[in-house]
């Protein structure tokens, strides 16, 4: 991978993430309940201490720094997947984007929370100790499918301005 393809890749990322974030304070505004980056951040700040998962994370101890720690992994993780996404479909694909592969990715990803996050935090595989698992599970196929769009945004914004 060259520079110039790398730094592409952390514009994409980043653009979709922020798009992503865009759709989630949507939602919050429209009274849909959002889990906190700082229970992110909290989880993480547990690895540490050999603790990867939680019976619940919003009743774990809180750690220094758990929102910082959150934020930034929301980034650096979106930033991996716009990595994905162009291990996958090429950097020919940063020159010439099309939708398809954004959406497959970013349906794809949802599998991180559903099977990873939300057990190790104490939800279940799918949400399904929640209340409400299904509508859960939608709620994030829908924001990872908003990641998908985005990713497609940023890589038609970067193909614009050629960066």
């Amino acid at each position: 991978m060259t520079l110039e393809t790398l730094t592409q890749t952390i514009l994409i990322g980043t653009g979709a993430t922020a798009i992503m974030d865009v759709w989630l304070l949507v939602l919050k505004k429209a009274g849909v309940p959002i889990q906190p980056f700082g229970l992110l951040g909290r989880w993480i700040g547990h690895w540490r201490d050999g603790q990867w998962c939680h019976a619940s994370i919003a009743k774990a101890a809180p750690v220094t720094g758990e929102v910082w720690l959150g934020w930034s992994a929301h980034y650096v993780i979106g930033v991996g997947f716009a990595g994905l996404l162009v291990l996958a479909f090429g950097s020919e694909w940063i020159a010439s984007p099309s939708l398809g592969p954004a959406m497959l990715l970013g349906v794809f990803t949802v599998a991180a929370p559903l099977l990873v996050m939300q057990p190790a935090l104490g939800a279940g595989i799918a949400s399904t100790k929640t209340n409400a698992p299904l509508r859960n599970s939608l709620k994030s196929l829908a924001n990872h499918s908003v990641f998908g769009i985005g990713l497609y945004l940023a890589a038609m914004a970067i193909a614009a301005i050629g960066a």
